[in-house]
């Protein structure tokens, strides 16, 4: 939801006497500035992407993110949130040929383990992860509802 932050102070202000921010969804074009506003705090590019071009046309992607450490923790890991490849090039060692080339990136970075969540029941993904040396994780994932109950 954007707008009011919901302070009670209306985007009039804020508790301190300042301006209160607008509070809005981010849109494409803040990708840049969010990209160096991200490597100014944490002196480093923290995001993953991979294409994969055939006949000078985009055919598939790979996007994720770099972590140094979460919940106290140093433990480099890259974070994979999406395996995309056009249905009509599907098949063809496109993203085996994009999957390669991230891990000897993420060796070369020092990056020890790579992670991402697939539904259980996504057969084919979860067979591509597991030829790829994937393995379920000793990790317990929470989910909570935003939902009210019924």
């Amino acid at each position: 939801m954007d707008g009011d932050n919901g302070d009670g102070n209306g985007i009039g202000g804020g508790p301190s006497g300042l301006p209160c921010p607008l509070i809005r969804t981010l849109v494409r074009e803040d990708v840049a500035r969010l990209t160096r506003m991200d490597e100014r705090a944490t002196g480093r590019n923290r995001r993953i992407s991979l294409g994969a071009e055939l006949d000078g046309m985009l055919v598939g992607a790979l996007l994720g993110t770099l972590q140094y450490g979460e919940y106290g923790l140093p433990e480099p890991v890259a974070v994979l949130d999406t395996i995309l490849v056009d249905g009509d090039f599907r098949r063809r060692g496109i993203a085996t040929a994009m999957f390669d080339q991230l891990v000897k990136n993420l060796e070369a970075l020092g990056i020890e383990s790579l992670r991402t969540e697939v539904l259980w029941n996504d057969r084919e993904l979860v067979g591509f992860l597991g030829k790829n040396g994937f393995a379920p994780a000793r990790r317990l994932v929470l989910e909570r509802s935003l939902r009210e109950s019924v």
